[in-house]
């Protein structure tokens, strides 16, 4: 199919570097100190004993971390509307956009810690290991488009909905709290669905587009709605912690 016009997604782009910095300004204005931590959990003994020494490495402010994922996306929504712009298009010319994915593998890391920490996951490894997974998934799907072309296989699409599959069952266990005798707050619950279902938004795009469905079969279709999902993804998650945890 023949691809639209370029012109519109600069307009697109230059908007929604607009909203992120706006949004990115008004939180970090806006909220309280509200700040949670990321620990260690050290042998204080021999393999095996129950010795242990918890060790508190540092404290996140959530208004910065919702700060930084939102600045991260407006960096890279200027930099395709502006400097990079020819080889942006060049690239949607080719069905491609790595600046997409660059974008997404840090931002969309940003949000799962955000995310594992307000459920209470604060070890420093388990958060590092979910930015890894998080990345990775994220990887697959610049691979998919890299080695890929529409109609042809998915391969590393389904890979990549494996390894995003795992941030989601681990942050999920502590909201299940198997044994436990108190849960979390009903945003969190909140936050967990309504993010879960944006994530896999961006799945179904992808799949849509391999699968060259309907107007999806027009890959600037596609890359239209990566940005509307970007923004309010992000902007859905942003604001429930702020009225959660930041407000006032």
């Amino acid at each position: 199919p023949i691809l639209t016009t370029f012109a519109p997604l600069r307009r697109y782009n230059l908007a929604a570097g607009v909203l992120h910095t706006l949004s990115a300004v008004a939180v970090v204005a806006l909220s309280n100190d509200f700040a949670l931590p990321v620990n260690a959990n050290y042998m204080a003994g021999p393999p095996g004993t129950s010795d242990r020494q918890m060790v508190d490495l540092l404290q996140i402010r959530m208004s910065w971390l919702i700060g930084a994922f939102f600045v991260l996306s407006a960096l890279a929504h200027f930099t395709v509307a502006g400097p990079q712009r020819t080889s942006y298009e060049d690239h949607l010319a080719n069905t491609r956009n790595p600046f997409r994915w660059i974008e997404y593998s840090l931002s969309s890391s940003l949000m799962t810690v955000a995310i594992a920490q307000l459920t209470g996951i604060a070890d420093a490894p388990a958060l590092l290991a979910l930015i890894g997974v998080n990345a990775s998934m994220i990887g697959f799907g610049w691979i998919q488009e890299r080695y890929e072309r529409p109609g042809g296989s998915l391969m590393p699409f389904w890979l990549g909905c494996i390894a995003g599959i795992v941030p989601w069952l681990a942050i999920g266990v502590y909201l299940l709290a198997p044994g436990a005798d108190a849960h979390a707050p009903g945003f969190v619950y909140a936050i967990y669905v309504s993010l879960f279902a944006f994530f896999n938004c961006f799945a179904l795009v992808q799949y849509l587009q391999y699968k060259k469905d309907g107007r999806f079969a027009n890959y600037v279709t596609g890359e239209k709605t990566y940005l509307v999902l970007s923004l309010v993804a992000k902007s859905l998650l942003a604001w429930q912690i702020f009225s959660a945890t930041l407000a006032g």
